[in-house]
């Protein structure tokens, strides 16, 4: 049976087979651990599971020592890895507009990667999350994300271009030298946000497409493509939910009104599906508060912050409804799993219940 979660296609891990190969590794035993093939990988458009790319990149980190396992990845990449997306994307007159195709056709790529480009003035930031979901850790399938865009606006902008501030939610690792060395600059850590701030400039300068008939056929395939696919509401709240919490007002109705119904058919369309905006709300925050609390050194407040809420209490009593612990008693049992009862209840998941609003 085809696997219906979340997935991306095969050729995100293009190049690890010969990279574990080229460290005198067998890439088969960590493949298998995680249910993948190397004949899976064979086929760049096989879709794969998105939590078992997730942790074959932390395994292998772990296992190996490599840190830098998803930057090394990224260095065998090229815009071509994108298949026929890449086609259109070189066509565009400009990298600006060929990030705004590669938005459109993201799903075609990735359905568990979020990006969305912000234009303030002289700069324009580029976004990149990963929807929450239970499991491994992101760090590695988060840095080979924004470490691919870097090589894609690379080649439409050119080789010495560079970000001006590239930035990870994650902690710093203990040696950057790597990161340093792949993006030009030292990246940010413990931000925001995932992702590149660029000159608007640089993402404007002309390009001089060939005008190939190829483009045309790979527009005409990627627009079917996307159609047969399509997205389902509750991978379209999710996406909206991720994107407006930081703002501090996502609301049904906000979805709703991005979405272009009004709330009661929002609800009604998560009805169908067995699911009610809070329910699906309280299931991105707690999955989202998970992935900050072990894979960053971010403050409580800061956390809160970015989860929606308006005052560090609120967030407080919301964790504490949710974990049965409070946000320190959580951080000693991940310190230490034998901090014993109060601490042992933090591993308690919300199951999100379906009621009426």
């Amino acid at each position: 049976m085809p696997y219906t979660g979340r997935i991306v296609r095969s050729a995100s891990l293009n190049g690890y087979i010969e990279l574990m190969e080229s460290l005198g590794l067998d890439p088969g035993i960590f493949l298998r651990k995680v249910g993948l093939s190397t004949r899976l990988l064979k086929d760049p458009e096989s879709p794969i599971p998105s939590h078992a790319l997730r942790e074959l990149l932390e395994t292998t980190a772990s296992a190996t020592g490599m840190e830098d396992i998803a930057l090394r990845l990224a260095a065998r990449r090229s815009l071509s890895n994108l298949g026929p997306i890449s086609l259109v994307l070189k066509e565009e007159p400009s990298p600006r507009q060929a990030l705004a195709t590669l938005c459109r056709y993201l799903r075609l790529v990735s359905t568990a990667l979020v990006i969305r480009i912000e234009d303030d003035g002289p700069t324009v930031t580029i976004r990149e999350d990963l929807l929450p979901t239970p499991g491994p850790a992101t760090r590695q399938a988060m840095e080979l994300s924004v470490a691919m865009m870097f090589r894609i606006l690379c080649e439409l902008t050119g080789p010495k271009w560079r970000p001006l501030q590239v930035c990870f939610t994650h902690r710093q690792p203990a040696d950057v030298s790597a990161h340093r060395t792949f993006f030009g600059r030292n990246p940010s850590f413990n931000q925001p946000f995932n992702g590149i701030v660029c000159a608007a400039s640089d993402l404007q300068a002309p390009r001089t497409p060939d005008h190939s008939g190829a483009m045309e056929l790979a527009r005409r395939h990627l627009d079917a493509a996307l159609k047969r696919r399509g997205t389902g509401i509750r991978a379209s709240c999710s996406e909206l939910i991720l994107a407006l919490l930081p703002s501090g007002r996502c609301t049904a109705q906000q979805v709703a009104r991005h979405l272009g119904i009004d709330r009661r058919t929002l609800h009604r369309h998560l009805i169908v599906e067995g699911l009610t905006f809070s329910a699906l709300l309280d299931e991105t925050r707690s999955n989202l508060v998970i992935r900050h609390l072990r894979e960053s050194d971010q403050p409580i407040g800061e956390i809160a912050s970015l989860l929606g809420f308006a005052t560090q209490s609120s967030f407080s009593h919301w964790f504490r409804a949710a974990f049965g612990c409070s946000v320190t008693d959580w951080r000693k049992h991940e310190a230490d799993p034998s901090a014993g009862p109060t601490a042992g209840r933090a591993h308690r998941r919300p199951a999100p219940a379906v009621s009426p609003q």
